[in-house]
């Protein structure tokens, strides 16, 4: 039996069973089982065929954005209007067969832009040319979900699962729980929150999947059966998303107003150009990134070209590092402009993180 075939018989197995407390062991034990078995087809290289030519992309800019959606939904057409980057447009499903880059400019920041090939039902099992799709997403900083108004949001389950399948999980914070193995002394758990979800038998029959017999555990969320695999595997990525819901243009104002209801969701016309501004100023505040701009001694700050930072690495030590390797050797302090300080300029040292839109100046050793 292959291991896909496997794969179908547990996913239908955990169909047929109920959900409740009596069932709650032998489902945690079925959803671990069912982890192991992705992770063997992420890993394992699906021989023959061309393997991922096209789709290995060099990264550049701060930032990358990844397209995906099914085939047809527009995304080239988003591509080409964004960036100015041609991809191929057609009525015809597939026509874009390989990832196609683009840079967008934007607040100062270089974006790389991916336009992915249109992913279809199964992508995760290797049909299409979707295990390279997903794998090229997970190494987005952020994932655009294009999606078609007038075909129903069942695509946007339909994509959620393939990617889900795959280890990404989408605007999801990772799980708050620690896990570290032993060699011995069987297995300590401990909860700084009511756990409603698990317990030390559930816990237990997922870690003898495994075959981890000894470990500490400390849960400080909530979690979840599929929380505590994500942590074991340890393969999991988080990536935020917005669903780009296309074709606006064809649908009325009534069902407008029902799309805008929609977390995470912004409403375009690629064709038309319609609302690029919220989705380029959606994409901004998803990606977390800081603008700092440099001022030279004596001078003017320098605002044609900031140094772009994500947000939670965003401190002196970062924006030096982002300049020139060197520069922290001959680092004294750095006076700083702007929201993070309370005085302006104030002198702060290299672990001072620093906000959007700052402007600092390095003071050397003399």
């Amino acid at each position: 039996m292959s291991t896909y075939d496997k794969i179908k018989e547990i996913e239908s197995e955990m169909a047929r069973t109920q959900k409740n407390k009596a069932t709650a062991y032998h489902l945690g034990t079925l959803k671990a089982k069912l982890a192991k078995l992705k992770r063997e087809i992420m890993t394992t290289p699906k021989s023959g065929g061309g393997g991922g030519e096209g789709f290995d992309v060099a990264g550049t800019g701060v930032a990358r954005v990844g397209f995906v959606g099914f085939p047809s939904v527009g995304k080239s057409t988003l591509m080409s209007k964004m960036t100015g980057t041609f991809s191929e447009v057609s009525e015809v499903e597939f026509t874009t067969l390989t990832t196609v880059p683009g840079v967008l400019q934007y607040k100062g920041a270089k974006i790389q832009i991916l336009d992915l090939p249109g992913i279809i039902e199964g992508a995760k099992d290797g049909k299409g040319r979707g295990r390279q799709v997903i794998a090229v997403a997970r190494t987005c900083s952020l994932i655009f979900l294009v999606l078609d108004v007038l075909k129903p949001l069942t695509h946007k389950a339909v994509i959620e699962r393939e990617l889900e399948g795959f280890g990404i999980r989408l605007n999801k914070e990772p799980p708050n729980i620690v896990f570290k193995k032993k060699e011995k002394g069987g297995v300590n758990m401990t909860n700084t929150v009511p756990l409603t979800h698990l317990d030390q038998d559930i816990v237990k029959s997922i870690l003898n999947e495994y075959r981890i017999t000894s470990a500490d555990i400390s849960f400080r969320c909530d979690a979840t059966v599929d929380d505590l695999i994500d942590v074991i595997e340890g393969n999991r990525v988080y990536v935020p998303a917005v669903y780009v819901l296309n074709k606006i243009d064809q649908i009325s104002i009534e069902e407008l107003d029902l799309i805008y209801k929609i977390p995470h969701a912004v409403p375009i016309s690629a064709h038309h150009e319609w609302n690029f501004d919220e989705l380029l100023e959606k994409m901004w505040e998803y990606l977390n990134l800081a603008r700092i701009y440099t001022k030279p001694k004596g001078q003017l700050p320098d605002y044609s070209a900031p140094v772009v930072l994500k947000k939670d690495k965003s401190s002196v030590t970062d924006f030096c590092d982002a300049i020139h390797r060197g520069i922290l050797k001959e680092f004294s302090y750095a006076l700083v402009w702007g929201s993070s300080v309370k005085h302006n300029p104030q002198k702060v040292g290299r672990d001072h993180i620093l906000l959007d839109e700052d402007v600092v100046s390095i003071v050397k050793k003399k």
